[in-house]
């Protein structure tokens, strides 16, 4: 069983940076970042195996970056999404994900087996 908790979501304007974690216990081959905004599917933006190959969506590519932070005891590892110059479209519920079996990290939902919660980011203009 993998348990997902994200933070650090929050209200910047554009142009501005803001920092998700999400807290992973339990064993997975893949990440990812997926973000959902009022009326949209649920899209993924970012992900990383636990070979570190990582793959960006085109349409953060350049702005966004992941990687993982393992100096929190008790938790296997840290997703962190660094979020650069964020635009007003980058307005959603980010929710970050794992996958069990398969080193293959696809940006579709359907091929994550946990998730977390969500937590909201809003980029006003």
């Amino acid at each position: 069983q993998v348990q997902l908790q994200e933070s650090g979501g929050g209200s910047v304007q554009a142009g501005g940076s803001l920092r998700l974690s999400c807290i992973v216990t339990g064993g997975y081959y893949c990440m990812g970042w997926f973000r959902q905004s009022p009326g949209k599917e649920r899209e993924g933006i970012a992900t990383r195996n636990t070979a570190g190959v990582m793959d960006y969506a085109d349409s953060v590519k350049g702005r966004f970056t992941v990687s993982i932070d393992r100096s929190i005891p008790a938790t296997n590892n840290t997703l962190i999404l660094q979020m650069d110059n964020l635009k007003p479209e980058d307005t959603a519920m980010y929710y970050c994900a794992a996958r069990q079996g398969y080193a293959y990290c696809p940006f579709l939902t359907s091929a994550y087996d946990f998730w977390g919660q969500g937590t909201q980011v809003t980029v006003s203009s």
